[in-house]
């Protein structure tokens, strides 16, 4: 695999890359939907959808532990470890699924409280919270199902699931949420139940192949006795990225509150075009995690065969065609952003407000993207104790205090938000870049000696 590094890389990132195009195209007709109906609407689902992902902060998790334990498996030819490290993390993700509904359902309208949700779209925000906690455990099995097929070097399979669950989320978007193509129309309620029907369609989907290719079996669920062994280095590497999970996107919430109280009373604008803007700005970093996944799936494999020196290459090489590609792509989005946006809101003040918050995001392209592959290198190697430190640091020593600062005291409006999102991805990519070249980071790998017993 060495002797051809970069065919290599393109051969396990393309597909993630087209994959990562699909879930964009997802967000897209969420927000165009949206925009179709009301400003209200499109606040709400920018509100509730940083709500969804921190949900999942613990299918992330695992999934991040599956990479890792799996793919420095197959690394050292422990195929039979590999095996029932799928049983476990799919047992972890029905589990842990079930839980968060249990426990979510009765919290909902505390968890829209702590958001500071304006009045006005409070029902529309607590009607989507309701359906995508419903929602969680087949996305759970989504999340962790197409870990599995990364970790396995099998990039195919997540994509064909993410054109299922693309397909099925804009047909009952537009029909359910338009009333188009015979479909009865109910608004917001739409886009909600087309989460949940295209999230159930790619979860079975994904189940469906395992087992059909008998990656999933009955061998795949090993005694307590092995679990024992096996759950402390997926616990070592899922508890850190699970708390990065938290750290991250409850400072997101953080954010959205410190937006959603602004001074000036231009919250609900502001929200608006903070939705859109992060929809747009998908269209950069998307593709920047398949550099991020190729990074851990291709490092955790090096690691595995203890071939430390050349995992850590490799994650250079990554790093230098992620910012090459992306950074031209940014550029190119840039000369089309306004009419892009225009396209999602026909309300003007929304519109200039999400240009803005682009303006500052899309300039720092270059340093999330440094962030987020380094930060994929350290999951393959299991050294997630690096990301929930480094990363939690610029987001509530650096993000937050400034967004307050600038955005309710100095400047007193949303661009002062935007900047201190700007300051914080310089931080943070300083931070992993110099742990990742002067840190011993491969320490964090799964390294046994080989034998047949796992």
């Amino acid at each position: 695999m060495s002797r051809s590094p970069y065919r290599t890389i393109w051969r396990l990132a393309w597909p993630q890359v087209l994959m990562m195009g699909f879930h964009f195209l997802i967000g897209m007709a969420d927000v165009w939907v949206a925009g179709q109906i009301d400003r209200d609407v499109q606040a709400s689902l920018g509100i509730i959808t940083q709500s969804l992902i921190f949900l999942l902060v613990v299918a992330m998790a695992v999934a991040n532990g599956s990479i890792a334990a799996i793919s420095q498996s197959m690394g050292a030819g422990l195929h039979k470890r590999v095996m029932r490290y799928v049983g476990l993390c799919l047992q972890l993700a029905v589990v842990m699924g079930g839980v968060f509904v249990l426990i979510g359902l009765p919290m909902k309208n505390v968890f829209v409280t702590a958001l500071q949700v304006p009045d006005q779209i409070r029902p529309i925000t607590e009607y989507f919270l309701t359906v995508y906690l419903l929602v969680l455990p087949p996305y759970y099995v989504l999340i962790i199902t197409n870990a599995i097929f990364r970790a396995r070097k099998e990039v195919m399979y997540p994509l064909y699931s993410m054109i299922t669950v693309t397909t099925v989320n804009a047909v009952l978007d537009i029909g359910l949420g338009l009333g188009w193509w015979g479909f009865p129309e109910i608004g917001f309620k739409g886009l909600a139940w087309a989460t949940f029907g295209s999230i159930c369609g790619g979860a079975a989907m994904n189940v469906l192949i395992l087992l059909r290719k008998k990656v999933l079996c009955a061998g795949c669920f090993a005694p307590w006795r092995w679990t024992k062994r096996a759950l402390p280095y997926l616990a070592k590497v899922a508890w850190p990225s699970g708390l990065m999970q938290v750290v991250w996107h409850s400072g997101y919430m953080v954010l959205y509150a410190i937006t959603a109280s602004l001074p000036l009373g231009d919250n609900v604008n502001a929200l608006a075009g903070m939705a859109i803007g992060l929809r747009i700005e998908s269209a950069m970093f998307l593709p920047a995690f398949a550099f991020n996944m190729t990074a851990s799936i291709i490092i955790g494999h090096y690691l595995g065969a203890r071939k430390p020196l050349e995992a850590k290459m490799f994650g250079f090489r990554i790093l230098g065609i992620g910012l090459t590609s992306i950074s031209l792509l940014t550029l190119a989005v840039w000369q089309i952003v306004t009419p892009w946006v225009g396209l999602l809101t026909p309300d003007a003040v929304v519109a200039a407000e999400a240009v803005e918050y682009l303006k500052w995001n899309m300039m720092a392209i270059p340093f999330t993207l440094t962030g987020m592959i380094v930060a994929g290198a350290f999951n393959g190697a299991g050294a997630t104790l690096y990301n929930m430190v480094l990363m939690g640091t610029a987001v509530w020593c650096i993000r937050l205090p400034l967004a307050w600062i600038l955005g309710h005291e100095i400047m007193q409006d949303a661009s002062g938000i935007w900047i201190a999102m700007f300051c914080s991805q310089i931080v943070q990519a300083l931070l992993l870049m110099y742990f990742y070249t002067f840190r011993n980071w491969q320490r964090f790998a799964m390294i046994k000696t080989r034998n047949n017993k796992d």
